[in-house]
């Protein structure tokens, strides 16, 4: 048998997922826990101390412990985030500001979806009865991607920027027959180059991107019990429904069915 012992430099507290109604806001709190917040979709204004940041989706925010933030307006309908406590050991504060994970306040990461993923894992994880120093791993895994992310330096380019137009209209326009062919056309580009340029900032194909923006607002509507699955599939762009389950079992390895029998137990909290 093989005997290990490890010291871990932080402690989780606990974790959760916020799915937005479109009403409320973040309470006013100062908390003595260091706090991550993950946006999977819409935009979150929170205001720590005197700084408003506008964390956007595909971006994390760190707040800082004994210090007071609060939510700026009321909850955006498509809001969705991941957040989880932790706390630092006295020994190892240096670490989470500089030398040996440096993770900025506020920063936009590279591979949002393995985050998700992770942060799933986390949620399941927490669920176990048994507390492990498996959380404590899966945030350590978080962290570091937050922090290989900010060391990359962004590119800025015609092709980047043209990327980010297409990933716009995808975001705010997914429920409509767009493709990559229509994408390239609205855009006055070819569409073999709109689609290297695209993988090269995203690391995505555009039907891939396209399919888990429509996912996602799958994953929202299924927790209305007055939608049926063909309505919830049209609903997010999808025409044929045997399709719509197809494309939604590959992105979250759960049958739509499944996904919204395990929505109660993933701790999520919504206003």
């Amino acid at each position: 048998m093989l005997e290990l012992s490890m010291s871990l430099p932080i402690k989780v507290q606990n974790g959760g997922l916020f799915i937005s109604r479109g009403v409320g806001s973040h309470p006013a709190r100062r908390l003595q826990s260091w706090e991550i917040i993950f946006v999977e979709k819409g935009t979150l204004t929170i205001r720590e101390g005197q700084t408003v940041f506008c964390v956007n989706a595909g971006e994390s925010l760190l707040l800082w412990p004994q210090r007071s933030h609060i939510g700026v307006g009321q909850f955006p309908a498509d809001l969705k985030f991941y957040w989880l406590h932790f706390e630092v050991t006295a020994e190892n504060e240096a670490s989470i500001a500089g030398s040996l994970l440096a993770i900025p306040q506020h920063s936009r990461v590279g591979e949002p979806q393995y985050i998700i993923s992770l942060f799933r894992q986390f949620l399941r994880e927490q669920e176990n009865i048994h507390r492990s120093m498996a959380l404590e791993l899966i945030l350590l895994l978080i962290l570091q991607q937050i922090s290989a992310a900010a060391s990359e330096q962004p590119v800025d380019s015609p092709g980047n920027a043209l990327a980010w137009k297409a990933q716009q209209i995808i975001h705010t326009r997914f429920h409509l027959p767009i493709s990559a062919s229509t994408l390239a056309k609205e855009l006055h580009c070819n569409a073999d180059y709109l689609g290297r340029v695209f993988r090269g900032a995203f690391r995505l194909t555009l039907t891939e991107a396209l399919h888990r923006q429509r996912v996602r607002a799958a994953e929202k509507l299924l927790i209305s019990d007055s939608l049926s699955l063909t309505e919830v599939a049209m609903k997010c762009g999808f025409n044929d429904v045997g399709y719509f389950r197809k494309i939604f079992r590959k992105h979250t390895s759960l049958t739509p069915a499944a996904w919204k029998r395990r929505y109660c137990k993933e701790h999520i909290n919504s206003a």
